[in-house]
């Protein structure tokens, strides 16, 4: 999982902007961001639904609110088999989840993605002021 300014997923392919940063110099005004996630599915477990769920916690572990509701995503992910494609072999399956108009104060902060109830990846970022020299 990879936290980028914008993703789009097509045909199975990732297509990145302004990828892999983890500071924000502008707390308190509201910024557009993008996960970038490859999900790693082995073979015994193609054609089956794979609940997904991403969220923003503090860092404190709590959920981050934006208005009245917290910031999450949550789907299923379902990796079909392919004509050719050996047994035993892991399948991939790419998204990509947008967010706008986020505005977090100063501090740490982290996107956690659950696949069918486990926390499988971890992307922190930190909210802070410019830094002045």
């Amino acid at each position: 999982m990879l936290l980028c300014d914008a993703a789009e997923e097509a045909n199975g392919k990732l297509y990145l902007l302004g990828a892999g940063w983890t500071h924000v110099l502008t707390p308190n005004r509201p910024i557009n961001m993008a996960l970038a996630i490859v999900l790693h599915v082995p073979w015994e477990q193609a054609n089956q639904p794979h609940q997904l769920e991403v969220s923003l916690l503090n860092e404190d572990g709590q959920p981050v609110p934006l208005g009245e509701n917290i910031v999450k995503a949550e789907g299923v992910v379902q990796v079909k088999q392919s004509a050719g494609t050996k047994p035993g072999s892991e399948l991939n399956a790419a998204s990509a989840l947008g967010f706008s108009g986020i505005s977090l104060p100063t501090g740490a902060y982290v996107w956690q993605l659950q696949v069918n109830g486990e926390a499988v990846a971890r992307t922190p970022f930190w909210v802070h002021g410019p830094v002045s020299e």
